[in-house]
Order: C-alpha cells, then structure tokens, then sequence
C-alpha cells in the first residue's frame, strides 16, 4: 500500500499548499481601497475561503458582499457577507438569482467605489444570467460538456449567451473600480478564460461563436444564434485583473511532496489539454518504459482533459485517466497512476478522482468488470470502486485545475 499511502501525501499536500488564503492576503498586503465604498463579490469554487481571506485582511472596510459557490462548498457564515450556493457544471435557477442579487448590489456606483472580485474556478455555471431561456442555457451547457470541446470553446459559446459573462459582470460596475484577483483553473491563466471572463475582454471580442455551435451541432434556437454572432464588451479600462494562483503552484508544491518522499520529480507539463483516455494511456507508456530500472521517480502533469461521452454511466475526467491507465500498467508491481481534480470534485460525483495500480486489471477482471466497456460507457466511477480506487477529498476550497501523477517504486 506505500504506494497509494504516498499518492495521498501528495496530493493532499499539494492541494493544501494552493489554498487561495494566503496568495489572496499576499495581492491586499500593500493595496488600500479608496476612500468610497467597497463592495465584495466572490464567485466560484473557491470564493468562500478568498472572501473570508478578504474579509480578515479589510475587515469592516467592506461595506457590502456576497459569496457564490458550489452547493456545500460553503464553510459556514462569514460576517455580514451573503452566501449564495448554485449549480455546477450546469448553471440552475439559483445561479440566475445570485446573478441577479450581484448586479443588484453593483448597481448605481460612482468612482469612488471599488469592487473587489474575487474568481476562481466554476463561475462559468454558478453566476448566469441567460441572454436565452434558462432550460435552453441548460441543454447547451449539456451539449458542450459532451461534446469534447475543450474550455475554450465552452467559454467562447457561453459569454455570448449571458449577460455577466465576457466582461460583462465588470462592465455593469462601471464607472467603478474593479479590482479582480483570480484564481486560475485554466492552461494559460488567462483572465478571459477563468470563469468565462467575468471581469475580462475576450481575445476576440469583435468575432462569432457560431462556427463553434456548429462544429459540435449544438441544438441552437434562432435567438441563441443571433446572441453567438454579436460581439462581447472590447474596453473595460476601469478594470485590474491579477492572476493570484493556477496549476503552476499545484504542480510545483506536488514536485515538492515527492522529491520529498524520495522520488525524482519531473513536471512534464502545466498544459495538459488531450482526452482523458489519451492522458492515462500516455502516463502507464512512460511506466513500461522506467518500471523496474531501480529509480524512484514521479512524472507530473497538469492541467485538464476533456471527456467524449458515449455512455450513460457515472464519472469524471480524473476517474478516466486514472482507469485507462490500468490496462497499461498490469503486472508492474512498482508502478501507480493517480489524477485528481484540486476542487475535490470530479464531474458530477463525490469524488476528487481515482487511483491505479498494477494490480488494478486483474482485480476488476476477477469481479467480471472489463475496463475496456466501462470506458466505453464512461462508468468509471463504479469500476474504481469495486477496486478501492476511489480518491474522495471533499470540497478543498481551492480548483486550480487537475494534477495526475505517475509514480515508480525503486
């Protein structure tokens, strides 16, 4: 079991060093609000512990905020701030009331005001305000999640379908000062992408998401196709944008945990951005390769795959990488691959992600589980647990996207 004994360790010392607490405290240390009123918004999976960050920093500065977050991702009551919580990954009727209750209480400000928004990872589905109906917003949302199409695509159809997302949310602030620190659950950290940009120009503004709808045949009304040929907001100079954390951090602290418990740690990428299947296979490859060479090392990537669904079964992405892996790494007794996703949740389920080892085929295959048809039917969160691969975490108050790990025993 040292194997899976060192995963957790890893994992949960990464995970913990990313908490957004301390790089939140680290971007107000030498920031003072102007003299107005400071209204704070903090949406996203991790908004409740960065708003309570906010809130021991400036304390009674804050004259009025409200905190969106997943379902049970709140850690109880901070102050006179209101906690909303709301759907993910598919925006629901309590996502549309926490938008309305944040345009609410930015309404009327003046430049002597200054919102402090705080975003991180989930806003897409937890704050919308639907340009359409909400059950077609719905449906699409759906349809995207399916279909493959990487986040950026995702962000690109949802922004031009809402009124918050695309710069949208800041631009209402107006003529305010908006102080946005940010989260990054994205490759490349770009301020457009985390959350779908509530606080940030979209790279192409001016251009059309139609191509997108149509490349992965969304079900569009005539009313989403003329909102997905308009353009987004292409100006918000009274807005500051700082990327205060991202994969980048969990990968280096999850180096850090293994060169710790003596392994050699090599960060293959920050960028991982392939099918979740690809992903696992890759990882159990570089297995066959090293397994058995004497060496403890760990080959680190971040990031986030995607999923193509073409079963009716229960998982996430980071339960798929880990269960393609198996196959691979049958019979190397020294070898496991584990993928988690820094939120604690992964897809629709309730857990964070999963863990293989060599012994992993064989187990299922006794139990008549063939990994290969619970692929198939994107089931791997029932094959994981019948082999006690199941990694549940909890809500961690942070997503910084996901980390998958290859270890190799000496």
């Amino acid at each position: 079991m040292s194997l899976r004994t060192d995963a957790e360790t890893i994992y949960q010392t990464a995970i913990r060093a990313s908490l957004p607490d301390r790089a939140v405290q680290d971007a107000l240390a030498d920031w003072q609000p102007p003299a107005g009123r400071t209204i704070l918004l903090a949406i996203g999976k991790a908004a409740w512990r960065m708003a309570r960050a906010v809130q021991q920093v400036l304390g009674s500065r804050i004259a009025a905020g409200l905190v969106v977050t997943k379902y049970h991702h709140s850690e109880g009551p901070l102050g006179d701030l209101e906690i909303m919580e709301s759907g993910h990954p598919v925006p629901d009727e309590n996502s549309v009331r926490a938008a309305q209750r944040a345009l609410e209480m930015t309404q009327g400000l003046t430049t002597q005001d200054t919102v402090l928004l705080l975003i991180s990872g989930g806003g897409s589905a937890l704050l919308e305000l639907p340009r359409i109906g909400l059950d077609e917003m719905q449906h699409i949302t759906q349809a995207l999640l399916a279909s493959g199409a990487d986040i950026t695509e995702m962000n690109a159809v949802r922004k031009r379908l809402s009124l918050v997302k695309g710069g949208r949310l800041a631009e209402h602030c107006a003529p305010a000062h908006v102080e946005a620190l940010l989260l990054s659950d994205v490759l490349g950290d770009r301020p457009d992408a985390i959350a779908s940009g509530l606080s940030a120009v979209d790279r192409n503004a001016a251009g059309s998401a139609l191509p997108i709808a149509e490349r992965y045949g969304l079900p569009l009304s005539a009313q989403a196709r003329s909102c997905l040929a308009q353009p987004l907001p292409q100006a918000l100079p009274h807005v500051h944008n700082r990327v205060i954390g991202g994969v980048s951090v969990l990968c280096r602290h999850a180096a850090e945990a293994c060169a710790a418990l003596g392994y050699r740690p090599v960060i293959l990428t920050e960028s991982l951005c392939c099918t979740a299947r690809d992903a696992g296979v890759f990882l159990s490859n570089i297995a066959q390769h090293y397994a058995g060479r004497g060496e403890k090392r760990a080959f680190l990537a971040g990031g986030e795959t995607v999923v193509r669904l073409t079963g009716h079964g229960k998982g996430g992405r980071n339960q798929e990488l880990a269960l393609a892996a198996a196959e691979g790494l049958r019979g190397l007794a020294g070898a496991a691959v584990f993928s988690v996703g820094s939120d604690g949740t992964d897809g629709p389920t309730d857990a964070a992600g999963g863990y293989t080892d060599g012994t992993t085929y064989d187990t299922l295959r006794a139990q008549g589980i063939s990994i290969p048809q619970v692929l198939a039917e994107n089931d791997a969160y029932h094959a994981l647990a019948a082999c006690g691969g199941l990694i549940q975490t909890g809500a961690t108050g942070t997503n910084v996207n996901d980390l998958s790990v290859l270890l190799i025993e000496a």
